[in-house]
């Protein structure tokens, strides 16, 4: 066992930086139930609308952290080498291309989010009505595009600073962004304190003001510690960042930053799948994945403290000590979540009775919660085990492990299924979700063979 398990030391360690990346995510994801049932309790109309527009935003959010994770393999190693002029350029780099990303995202999104939304919204029960649900969806959307560049820039400084072991900041910036987000989602969502009564609307207010407190914490506290943080000092006096770094980044990069584009788009064209049994599972969905981004906080933030820790080490040439501290970061995840599933299978038919909707929307997301958390030590094991290659560079393999698998297997079993099988949506959600048991085969194989173990920067 001690070949998984490491002592005390071992552990405070890996908690010391996943604790704070815990706090700021499980704070953002509790934060963001809050919102959800503050909406479910206005309607069930008002809450697939703003599930479905946050469903489109969700592609732009990850594909957001793909171009920062692709360059932040080569922050964390550049850190971990003490290379301060390499991690200046790389944060360079993510200014400039997430830049550009985010003002493509805002046109595309400007122009078509109602042909959008309007792919998730189908006929199939009482538990809806398609043209309101499109209306307060196309509103909250409008409104949330104000926040996309606070939001984008919040990545960037937040991932640096993370690449650096500097986790606490970065959290202490979200926590304030979601009690702000808290405090003005009650306001103007119910119209309190004299407030008007803002619905959908008053929600994408308060989200946005929250970006903006966000980003102007984490950009503040990073600049004032120039002379601590020496990356920062100059660092918009040019943008001008080495050819060669540039072509690095791309060569290791665009795979993983295409893979969180096409991984996102996977996730939003199977939950469309799902969307064509009606606006029921739409909402019994938004229910079911409220509640279990809440649990997964466990092995998200232990991907991101493995790929701190391991990207650091790899950098530093120290390359069977990766692998030992890989291997006992993989078994924690896993165990953790072991615990977790239970706690959530006993919260599956409690959880849905706070929303404001129809018994038949209820009982759908009891179900998908308990088969989310069945499934959940693997999933923990698969963040793990990719955030395990990513580190070491291998962003090609990355690709086709993750969303190669998705778009490959998952999403056309999904289309057959809601399409031409005549199942019920539980049956053909199950046998979807548990597509993920072979991924997770192939992915103990790369892991255990150690094809991950480079250090890509040391030239």
């Amino acid at each position: 066992m001690k070949r998984f398990i490491g002592d005390k030391k071992f552990y405070m360690m890996v908690l010391a930086i996943a604790v704070p990346i815990m706090v700021q995510n499980g704070i953002t994801n509790f934060v963001a139930m809050l919102d959800n049932i503050m909406i479910g309790r206005v309607g069930t109309n008002q809450m697939s609308g703003v599930a479905v527009a946050n469903q489109i935003l969700f592609v732009f959010n990850i594909s957001i952290f793909g171009m920062v994770s692709g360059a932040g393999i080569f922050g964390a190693q550049f850190f971990g080498s003490k290379n301060m002029k390499g991690l200046r350029d790389t944060f360079r780099f993510k200014v400039v291309s997430i830049s550009l990303m985010t003002l493509a995202g805002l046109i595309l999104l400007y122009c078509k989010g109602g042909a959008l939304i309007s792919l998730y919204l189908h006929d199939g029960g009482n538990s809806g009505n398609i043209e309101a649900t499109l209306q307060y969806g196309v509103t909250y959307m409008q409104v949330m595009l104000v926040g996309l560049f606070p939001y984008a820039f919040a990545q960037i400084y937040a991932s640096t600073l993370r690449e650096m072991g500097e986790t606490v900041a970065p959290m202490r910036a979200g926590i304030a962004a979601v009690v702000t987000n808290t405090v003005l989602n009650y306001i103007l969502i119910f119209g309190k304190f004299g407030a008007p009564k803002l619905g959908v609307l008053g929600a994408a207010l308060a989200t946005v003001i929250s970006r903006f407190v966000e980003c102007g914490m984490i950009m503040y506290w990073t600049h004032s510690r120039s002379e601590e943080l020496v990356f920062i000092k100059g660092v918009y006096r040019k943008m001008a960042v080495p050819g060669g770094l540039v072509k690095k980044i791309l060569v290791k990069g665009s795979p993983l930053m295409v893979n969180e584009f096409l991984w996102s788009l996977g996730m939003a064209a199977l939950t469309q799948c799902y969307s064509t049994y009606g606006l029921a599972v739409v909402a019994g969905l938004n229910i079911s994945t409220t509640i279990s981004n809440v649990c997964n906080v466990i092995w998200m933030a232990m991907g991101s403290a493995l790929s701190i820790i391991i990207g650091q080490l790899l950098g530093a040439g120290k390359m069977e000590e990766a692998k030992d501290t890989d291997r006992k970061l993989i078994f924690f995840s896993v165990a953790s979540c072991l615990v977790i599933g239970t706690i959530l299978i006993l919260l599956a038919p409690v959880f849905p009775r706070i929303y404001n909707t129809t018994e038949d929307v209820r009982g759908l997301a009891a179900k998908f919660i308990t088969v989310s958390a069945c499934l959940m030590p693997i999933q923990a094991f698969l963040h793990s085990a990719y955030f395990t290659l990513r580190s070491g560079g291998k962003t090609v393999i990355t690709f086709f492990f993750d969303s190669g698998f998705v778009w490959v297997c998952t999403i056309p079993a999904a289309f057959l299924l809601s399409h031409y099988s005549g199942l019920p949506i539980l049956p053909t959600y199950i046998l979807c979700q548990s597509l993920d048991i072979i991924k997770a085969v192939i992915g103990f194989i790369l892991v255990k063979k150690g094809v991950w173990l480079q250090n890509i920067v040391g030239e």
